[in-house]
């Protein structure tokens, strides 16, 4: 069971990207749905995104009030054991809340259970990285330092000088990670995809 964790500030577009992520995984095969988990946490009582993944046809476990990068820690491993009782997936997609540190969750769980293989991606908003900069530098850094991929989304709403200039902030940030710029509006190329997922994975999930 391997795990890949969606991380980005509020209105990135985690879902959307999620929402691909997991459909280029099963393909058109519903049957496969139950090979790919759904982890959502949310700071609340209501999930806006839940419905909209369960009508996609995704098997979709909440956590909600907290943030399991910090208090709920401890309740984010007995929901992946639970998991791992119920449906043992080949995947588990997490979208984090959008105040999360995906590489704390990613400590944690390498923690108390290192047999599993996690992977951080970072999704960011194009339009309004330079907006937020100054206001969220702490936080945007904090979830952008130690992700493996990083999406720069949104790109069909800036000009080539502004994403040139969001790409560059970036990368002061994170000089490590694949960067790839996106638009999830529309199909995002399978490439990414393949960079995001294990390989492995992948090919047994779709055989």
């Amino acid at each position: 069971m391997n795990i890949i964790i969606l991380g980005g500030f509020l209105g990135s577009g985690k879902t959307s990207v999620l929402l691909q992520l997991a459909s280029h995984l099963v393909g058109n095969q519903p049957s496969d749905t139950t090979r790919v988990v759904i982890l959502e946490n949310e700071i609340g009582e209501v999930s806006v995104d839940d419905s909209l993944l369960k009508k996609n046809g995704y098997q979709v476990t909440n956590l909600f009030s907290g943030c399991v990068c910090c208090t709920m820690s401890g309740e984010l491993i007995l929901n992946l054991h639970q998991i791992r009782a119920d449906f043992n997936p080949e995947l588990i997609i997490m979208e984090a809340t959008g105040v999360a540190f995906p590489d704390n969750i990613r400590q944690t769980i390498n923690q108390s259970l290192p047999e599993l293989t996690v992977q951080v991606t970072c999704i960011t908003d194009a339009k309004r990285w330079l907006r937020l900069l100054r206001p969220m530098e702490m936080l945007l850094e904090g979830q952008l330092e130690a992700a493996d991929v990083i999406l720069i989304n949104k790109i069909d709403l800036v000009d080539d000088q502004t994403l040139s200039e969001v790409e560059t902030s970036i990368r002061s940030f994170n000089d490590h990670a694949k960067c790839f710029r996106i638009s999830a509006a529309q199909p995002i190329d399978p490439v990414i995809w393949g960079t995001i997922s294990n390989s492995e994975t992948e090919t047994s999930i779709n055989e």
